[in-house]
């Protein structure tokens, strides 16, 4: 490969998550800014889909059959594949009758949401073939998708957050009472019950009793084997968008946050992605003191949780009191048309393609080892 050629990207999306639709509308988001200048002619791009059941398939297709999901009927340009952790290979091997053909990459970009995704999984075969990827590595992937895990690491880092427990599934089988009397003794009602690891706020639930709070287990079980308990916030929920790796300190870059006006009680799965009845309020409408005190807490959770890449931080600023307190960080946030991280860019001069040639450009000069 000369110095002159592309550089071999393979774009990953869907896969085994409730997440996997939005995948998909992300990734299109990326297919189309990667062929628009910075970036056009810059890469080449190798599409991979992932279908619900784990299937790895290249698509030749378009990017508006990749975002409305119809990409796994186009079977004429569908070919099955695998990423190989043969360092040797260093990239994806084209499965075929003929046996399997080596297509060889520089990079990868996993435009992939909630489990087998974002939560270290793949980043580990990415780090076993040796191939730089945009985003979190394998360690902070994981922390940020475990928020039991990520706030106890921001309750050492000093980054404020809410009143919080956890408790395990077998916890809650075999004492189950036990274990709301805890939650009841530790967090006032309404309480907040999410799984521990899942993204896009599936599983959540907004107990106001015990009864309810039965109820919100169960949901929260069906997605994960851990809950988190927190206490509820009234409050503005804000989002910061963080950018850079933290070996190059230049490089890193927080936004002041954006304001999301949901259409629910609270920021639902659907109200992001499906119904559009959220907005987007950037800045949010905070005074610029605030606005800065959100920042800063982003930016020591982003370093704290060692996050690389990018991550959405997201936070609640409370009514009546002004506290900051830090929800969770998302290592691959959205990017739909109504998502808050590439409109957060987009305030600071980064179109999308710029911002995709940024990361990149980021993945491309992580620190040795790093993945």
């Amino acid at each position: 490969m000369s110095q002159n050629d592309p550089i071999r990207l393979a774009l990953l999306f869907g896969g085994v998550s409730s997440e996997h639709e939005v995948s998909c509308v992300s990734a299109a988001a990326w297919l189309r800014a990667l062929a628009q200048p910075p970036c056009a002619g810059r890469y080449a791009v190798t599409a991979v889909g992932i279908t619900k059941d784990g299937r790895w398939l290249r698509y030749a297709g378009t990017p508006d059959r990749v975002a409305d999901g119809s990409w796994q009927q186009d079977t004429a340009a569908l070919t099955p594949c695998i990423l190989s952790p043969d360092r040797t290979h260093h990239g994806l091997l084209l499965l075929s009758p003929r046996g399997a053909e080596v297509l060889p990459l520089d990079a990868v970009v996993p435009v992939l949401h909630g489990k087998n995704g974002e939560d270290g999984t793949v980043q580990g075969l990415f780090a076993l073939a040796g191939l730089p990827f945009v985003g979190c590595g394998v360690l902070a992937s994981a922390v940020c998708m475990d928020k039991a895990v990520a706030n106890t690491l921001m309750d050492a880092a000093g980054v404020p957050h809410c009143r919080w427990c956890s408790a395990a599934r077998y916890e809650l089988d075999t004492d189950p009472e036990g274990v709301c009397a805890r939650i009841e003794a530790a967090l006032p009602y309404p309480i907040f019950v999410k799984p521990a690891n899942a993204g896009s706020s599936v599983g959540i639930s907004k107990a106001k009793d015990r009864a309810g709070l039965r109820a919100a287990i169960a949901t929260a079980l069906a997605e994960d084997d851990k809950v988190i308990f927190e206490e509820f916030v009234d409050g503005q929920e804000v989002e910061c968008a963080a950018i850079g790796n933290p070996e190059d300190p230049a490089t890193v870059l927080v936004t002041r946050p954006g304001e999301i006006l949901a259409g629910a009680e609270f920021y639902t799965y659907d109200d992001k992605y499906k119904n559009g009845v959220s907005q987007v309020v950037i800045p949010a409408r905070l005074s610029g003191a605030k606005l800065d005190e959100v920042s800063a807490a982003a930016r020591r959770a982003y370093l704290a949780l060692g996050c690389t890449g990018l991550a959405r931080c997201d936070f609640f600023v409370e009514k009546g009191t002004g506290r900051v307190l830090c929800n969770e960080l998302n290592t691959m946030p959205g990017f739909t048309a109504i998502s808050m991280y590439p409109k957060l860019m987009e305030q600071e001069g980064l179109s999308f393609s710029a911002l995709a040639d940024r990361l990149i450009g980021l993945a491309l000069r992580k620190r040795k080892g790093a993945y």
